[in-house]
C-alpha cells in the first residue's frame, strides 16, 4: 500500500467534493513522498534528486520512478507534480475498479442519475481508515491541501521531515495555482458572455 492509494481511498470514502486536478496533484505528491520513503529519491532545495530503484511492489511507484527525470539540474518539485499528477486520479480510479477495489454506487433512490465509486470493504481499505483515524501525518497533510478535513482542528500535522515538508508545501501551491486558474476561466467566461449579451 501507498500513501496516494490511501490518500484516494479516503477521497474515495468520505464523499468529500475534491476536484480531479487538486487531487491528482495531491496524488503525485503523494507518491512522491513515498518514493522518498523508499530512499528512491532525495529533495535538494526544489529540485527532486533521483536515487536507487524504490523497493515497493505497487505499479504506479515504479511508473513514478520511471518517470524521474536523471540528468542534472533535475527536476523541480512543482514541475514534477504538474507533469506526473495529469490524469493521475482517473489513472487511480481506474486500476481500483480493475482490481475490484471501488463498486458503483447510484446518488439517490431512483435508478437512473450520476454513477458515483465507493471503495469495497478490503484490507487496503482498512489500513487507509487506520491511517486517517491514527491522523498519521502525511495523509492528513495532503488530505487537508485538497479540502478534506473531516472538521479536524489546525493543529500542527507534526511533519518532522524537511523533504516531506516542501513537497507537501509545493502541492498547496500548486492546488492555489489550479484555483487561480479555474477563477480567471470563471471571470473570462462571464465577461465573454456579457459581451455576447450587450447593454
Amino acid at each position: 500500500m501507498t500513501t496516494a492509494k490511501d490518500l484516494f481511498i479516503i477521497a474515495m470514502d468520505l464523499k468529500h467534493s475534491v476536484g480531479q486536478g487538486d487531487l491528482s496533484l495531491a496524488l503525485a505528491g503523494a507518491e512522491l513522498i513515498d518514493l522518498i520513503g523508499a530512499e528512491a529519491v532525495a529533495v535538494d532545495g526544489d529540485r527532486i534528486v533521483p536515487g536507487g530503484p524504490p523497493t515497493l511492489d505497487d505499479r504506479f511507484m515504479d511508473e513514478a520512478a520511471a518517470a524521474l527525470t536523471r540528468q542534472a539540474p533535475y527536476e523541480r518539485i512543482e514541475d514534477w507534480l504538474w507533469r506526473r499528477g495529469r490524469d493521475l486520479s482517473a489513472a487511480y480510479q481506474a486500476a481500483l475498479e480493475e482490481n475490484g477495489e471501488l463498486k458503483p454506487q447510484r446518488s439517490g433512490r431512483l435508478s437512473f442519475g450520476s454513477e458515483r465509486v465507493e471503495p469495497v470493504d478490503t484490507p487496503a481499505r482498512r489500513r487507509a481508515t487506520d491511517r486517517w483515524k491514527e491522523k498519521e501525518p502525511v495523509l492528513t497533510a495532503l488530505a487537508s491541501v485538497v479540502g478534506i478535513d473531516d472538521e479536524r482542528s489546525d493543529e500542527e500535522t507534526g511533519l518532522d521531515d524537511e523533504a516531506v515538508t516542501t513537497v507537501v508545501a509545493a502541492v498547496h501551491d500548486a492546488v492555489m495555482e489550479l484555483e487561480a486558474v479555474r477563477q480567471r476561466r470563471t471571470i473570462e467566461n462571464a465577461a465573454f458572455a456579457n459581451l455576447w449579451r450587450g447593454p
